[in-house]
């Protein structure tokens, strides 16, 4: 189960933490992805990026969210 985070005395849903390591984990993969010119093999970018960062996501609280 996901726990809250407790924040300057306010609890957040623990999504607060887990979205901009996703971000961060998706903006990192589109970078390489355009230093290495493979941007261009990409048919569709845009639904590309987003099931990225939905993936990157799932990860994350997989990983951080604890059983």
């Amino acid at each position: 189960m996901l726990n809250m985070v407790v924040f300057g005395g306010l609890e957040f849903s623990p999504l607060v933490v887990y979205f901009p390591i996703a971000f961060l984990l998706a903006a990192l993969t589109r970078y390489v992805l355009h230093r290495l010119d493979w941007h261009d093999r990409i048919w569709r970018v845009a639904w590309f990026e987003v099931s990225l960062f939905v993936c990157y996501l799932a990860l994350t609280v997989y990983l951080l969210g604890g059983r």
